[in-house]
């Protein structure tokens, strides 16, 4: 396993790297962003781990560029600001998983492992329940544009329509059967993928059962 980690704290990327080659885990350091988005665009490294605050060009900047240009390499984000809405844009954005700092080196050493082994390849059928139609391959939805969780989550949703899907399922299936994610992060999704139903004036919603989860339904559906 092939890991680039982009930090411009050397002591700690000195100390990180050795703690993680001593796992079986080949490490690459970059100190400033521009090296670590070269390195990046090279799609050699099984995972890459980004600080945000990096000289020349941030972690944030990385991440969007590497997505941009379609670089799907997984992508931990490394950072001391630990609040959810910062947790969550990045994750809107294309990072896999968000770690904050200080953190130590094993969690780091376990959702390096649990992210690789996340199967990434997508199904390039499109699935349709209701008005809707998810085109896996582009990431649209009735047109929209969606990010890759949100694709995850839709998805799950239209292959089993009218069912309840509660958020350990969700977990499971978008942020590994590591349950890494948290609690917050489906709930932040589901009103993301509401408001994107809306704009699309879709008659498909997804309903809140409290307590046990969501299920999506159709109002064409439920007239039929």
């Amino acid at each position: 396993m092939k890991v680039l980690y982009v930090e411009d704290a050397m002591f700690l990327a000195e100390a990180v790297k050795h703690n993680l080659e001593k796992q079986g885990i080949e490490v690459d350091l970059a100190s400033d962003g521009e090296v670590g988005l070269e390195n990046a665009m090279s799609d050699i490294y099984d995972c890459v781990v980004l600080d945000i605050m990096l000289p020349k060009l941030s972690g944030t900047e990385i991440l969007r560029r590497m997505r941009e240009r379609n670089v799907q390499t997984p992508v931990i984000m490394l950072s001391a600001l630990s609040e959810v809405e910062t947790k969550i844009s990045h994750l809107d954005h294309g990072a896999d998983d968000y770690l904050a700092k200080p953190f130590k080196t094993a969690e780091l050493v376990a959702r390096i492992k649990a992210i690789v082994r996340r199967p990434r390849t997508i199904d390039a059928m499109d699935i349709t329940f209701g008005d809707l139609v998810l085109d896996k391959t582009n990431a649209t939805l009735n047109g929209q544009q969606l990010t890759a969780k949100e694709v995850g989550i839709i998805s799950e949703f239209m292959k089993s329509p009218e069912l309840l899907i509660n958020k350990e399922h969700l977990l499971a299936k978008i942020w590994g059967e590591d349950g890494l994610g948290e609690d917050n992060y489906i709930e932040s999704y589901i009103s993301r993928i509401r408001k994107i139903l809306r704009s699309i004036h879709s008659k498909t919603r997804i309903v809140t059962v409290r307590g046990l989860g969501y299920k999506l339904t159709s109002k064409e559906k439920s007239r039929a």
